[in-house]
């Protein structure tokens, strides 16, 4: 690809991620354009479908937060690693508003399988994460890493439900998370 399209194409997931934590997985096409500064076109080029374009957006974000496991557990503790990783897959969530439902509505039109290859992406980064943390003692010993993800995931969802009330979501759903992470830590509270 050339730098130039390199460029547009980067510039598009960009704007198409701030549209989608914005308005969700429906986000304007056109007004993806216009904050990307490419023409419809353009877009249409790099990415010849929506569903082309959630996948794209999707893809990246699994791809930062796996990257953001590895960070992690080379910089911080074992358990402060994962809890810290789990906070950033609640705001991976949180910020797919409606983008994983879109995508697999729309899984027989492209890549049946980018669902599946994500979530074992996700399952194999926080699994690692999840081992150190058990063989430093900072997790009790019987918890899975889907049990953690589906727990995230279901406060994640829980929060984006909240109608406004004392809080926003995105606090809501950290604090639901504090309390999940002192439920599953052996002394009943995150390092």
């Amino acid at each position: 690809m050339r730098a130039d399209a390199r460029r547009n194409h980067d510039r598009i997931l960009v704007a198409a991620g701030a549209a989608i934590a914005q308005h969700g997985a429906e986000a304007s096409l056109e007004e993806i354009a216009r904050h990307a500064g490419v023409g419809s076109a353009t877009l249409h080029r790099h990415f010849p479908s929506r569903q082309a374009l959630l996948e794209a957006v999707f893809r990246d974000r699994v791809e930062t937060l796996c990257a953001k496991a590895s960070e992690l557990a080379a910089g911080l503790d074992p358990g402060p690693a994962l809890f810290t990783w789990l906070r950033a897959v609640g705001t991976h969530a949180a910020s797919n508003r409606g983008l994983a439902a879109s995508l697999m509505r729309g899984a027989h039109d492209s890549d049946p399988t980018l669902g599946a290859t994500c979530h074992t992406m996700i399952v194999n980064a926080g699994g690692e994460l999840l081992e150190r943390a058990r063989q430093a003692r900072a997790i009790r010993p019987d918890v899975a890493i889907v049990d953690l993800l589906k727990l995230v995931s279901a406060i994640s969802l829980a929060a984006e439900q909240e109608p406004g009330g004392r809080r926003d979501g995105a606090d809501e759903a950290g604090r639901l998370l504090a309390l999940a992470l002192d439920g599953v830590h052996p002394s009943g509270r995150p390092s």
